[in-house]
């Protein structure tokens, strides 16, 4: 998969790119700064940037402004500094849309990693180079500045905070994401890992981060997450209503492009994604006999977990509350445990699909259990506890067999690669 360039917005840049003078070193770091109608913020934000890159950073770096269609004076303001300035570059886009502009400027760029910051300086430049360290090094693909770690410092007001906190959780729930912090105006990735996924990124505007790191992580791409100190700007231009509407859009088109296949997930593991390391844990075998001993044995443990919540369930609720809940809750750690103990696949990968999985067996095993008390309980008016035991014993044996067979048709140690 390479990007073909050959458009006309993306052969202007190239083409301004080309024009724009430099230091006379080819810089080994693009940073990208885009910018809409930034004509307040724009010179003192680029002076200070490059100043600080001339004093501390140990390697040759180009600024690009990305003017993505201003109509105040950022233009005029952006070309100024490229004559005074000569690490300084400059683009003038003539739509609007900050995916839009690093789209564009990353494709034309020949730096061998590509960076962008947001044009007020957030985040504190000390983070630039622990975010483009492991890129330059090959050791990962992207970077993102993340305001949530722990060791992050953070200055912003509550509903901002709120905002972020609660976007990041909608998309660990939703796609299942691993990184922290979708919307960090903070980022790095390498050339070749842009050229491939750029064409597969749709959208053009705020959504461009997020959409880039999941199907980064689809393809099995390593990103790497700085801890940053982060101050929010009180005059941000960000229209946060909008921009909540169009991501929750970009969540809903994202989940359905990887549920239908649209979006080549198979394909971008295969040509791009990191050569994947043995799954197995070592000494464990994968023999039939084998695994039914240690299905056996995992079967036993969640029965005993299954019943005794159950039994303390049944205290509070219903028969048919207290069964759903109980043998939730043990399904799904039935499923971990014989991930790693019966069929010896340890990490995350295609941890989702394994649950997803175990929840369908959890389903045969609902209807198999409640059917069993439901024919009970049409049978005897008022069945002792010890008779719901057993008929759920038998029930449950029947579901563990379904279970297995399932699990093991579902899970299997993943290839070594070459």
């Amino acid at each position: 998969m390479t990007l073909q360039v050959n458009t006309p917005a993306h052969l202007a840049v190239a083409a301004q790119l080309t024009s724009s003078t430099t230091a006379g070193v080819d810089p080994v770091v693009d940073i990208v700064i885009p910018v809409h109608n930034e004509e307040r913020d724009l010179r003192p934000s680029v002076e200070r940037l490059a100043g600080y890159l001339t004093d501390h950073f140990p390697y040759p770096c180009c600024i690009t402004i990305a003017d993505n269609a201003s109509t105040d004076d950022t233009w005029s303001q952006a070309q100024q500094l490229v004559e005074e300035l000569p690490q300084v570059r400059a683009v003038h886009l003539h739509q609007k849309g900050r995916g839009r502009a690093l789209k564009a400027v990353w494709s034309a760029s020949a730096a061998p990693v590509l960076a962008y910051m947001d044009v007020d300086l957030a985040t504190d430049l000390r983070a630039l180079l622990p975010l483009v360290a492991p890129l330059i090094s090959g050791h990962s693909d992207l970077a993102i500045g993340t305001r949530l770690a722990p060791s992050s410092r953070v200055v912003r007001g509550p509903k901002r905070e709120f905002i972020s906190r609660s976007y990041n959780l909608l998309l660990k729930g939703t796609l299942a994401v691993s990184f922290s912090d979708a919307q960090c105006g903070f980022k790095a990735i390498t050339a070749p890992v842009a050229h491939d996924l750029l064409p597969l990124v749709d959208d053009d505007n705020w959504f461009f981060d997020t959409e880039l790191l999941v199907l980064a992580q689809r393809a099995t791409l390593r990103i790497h997450e700085v801890p940053v100190d982060w101050t929010d700007d009180p005059d941000s231009r960000v229209a946060i209503v909008a921009t909540a509407r169009e991501d929750l859009v970009g969540i809903v088109r994202l989940a359905r492009g990887l549920l239908t296949g649209r979006i080549p997930v198979a394909r971008m593991r295969a040509e791009i994604g990191r050569r994947r390391l043995p799954s197995t844990v070592p000494g464990v075998p994968h023999g039939l006999l084998g695994q039914l001993v240690r299905f056996g044995g995992v079967g036993v443990l969640s029965t005993l977990a299954y019943f005794v919540l159950y039994l303390v369930l049944r205290g509070v609720a219903g028969a048919q509350v207290a069964n759903l809940l109980a043998l939730l809750v043990t399904a799904v750690a039935n499923t971990a445990a014989n991930r790693r103990i019966t069929f010896g696949v340890s990490g995350r990968d295609e941890v989702l699909r394994h649950h997803i999985g175990g929840l369908a067996a959890f389903v045969v095993g609902l209807a198999l259990t409640s059917g069993s008390l439901w024919l009970l309980h049409s049978a005897v008016l008022t069945p002792s506890r010890l008779v719901e035991v057993a008929v759920l014993v038998l029930a449950n044996a029947a579901a563990t067999a379904a279970r297995f067979l399932a699990l093991r048709q579902l899970i299997h140690p993943a290839p070594t690669g070459d």
